[in-house]
């Protein structure tokens, strides 16, 4: 993998994903002294990155998947993904040290509830999904002993099981209210999910004081959130 590293005199970047994740993680920045330029929140701005409050860090606004791409390719040196992006990729250059708590969910195979009625999934030998998370799907299945025939689709994954594409998906589920509207139920839960602080690891060996100042911000004011929040914890390393 080709990498950049920043030098310590440019601004730290963190790629933030687009969407709830977004509006879940702000407060929690802002706690934190991030304050972005008033381009981050105008949504008329074709800006793509942000100087904050602090001179030593910019924003980048992404795709969800996207997020940690930018930071394993150490384009951005932090940023916030969801554990379920870091489960698809398996980056080795990330570095996920604070669940922050924010962005819940999980990953669920569904199917038509009326097929789901009538089948055991003990009895699957194989199957054909419709997902966003390919490498997972197949891992959870080979698990099992089940051959996965993993159909790619980046939106609307319910539709591939109401046009006929396949019976199965695999997606993420906040409330199932979107299940439901489209006929589908969980069948099999693999994976709870939550958002997580990320780094680069080559970056944080050659900016520690940097990246350390803010992961220890974050992880002392998440700290003084849990019930009898007191001292946070030490600094963890890489």
């Amino acid at each position: 993998m080709t990498r950049r590293t920043a030098t310590d005199t440019e601004p730290l970047v963190m790629a933030l994903p687009n969407g709830r994740i977004l509006n879940e993680a702000m407060p929690l920045l802002r706690r934190i002294g991030i304050e972005p330029e008033p381009a981050f929140d105008d949504p008329r701005s074709r800006q793509l990155r942000f100087a904050t409050s602090d001179p030593g860090l910019d924003l980048i606004r992404v795709r969800s998947f996207d997020a940690a791409t930018f930071v394993a390719f150490g384009a951005a040196q932090l940023g916030i993904a969801g554990n379920d992006v870091l489960m698809e990729f398996g980056y080795s250059e990330i570095y996920s040290p604070i669940d922050l708590d924010i962005g819940h969910c999980r990953m669920a195979v569904a199917a038509p509830a009326d097929w789901a009625a009538q089948e055991d999934p003990r009895s699957w030998s194989h199957l054909r999904v419709a997902t966003k998370y390919p490498e997972i799907s197949r891992r959870h299945f080979a698990a099992r002993g089940v051959q996965a025939e993993c159909i790619k689709l980046n939106g609307a994954i319910e539709l591939a099981s109401l046009l006929g594409l396949c019976r199965h998906i695999v997606d993420l589920v906040q409330t199932g209210a979107t299940l439901k509207a489209n006929g589908l139920v969980e069948i099999e839960h693999i994976a709870d999910v939550s958002s997580r602080l990320i780094v680069n690891r080559p970056a944080l060996k050659t900016r520690p004081e940097q990246l350390g100042e803010w992961i220890d911000r974050l992880r002392a004011v998440l700290h003084d959130d849990q019930p009898g929040g007191g001292r946070a914890p030490a600094r963890a390393s890489a």
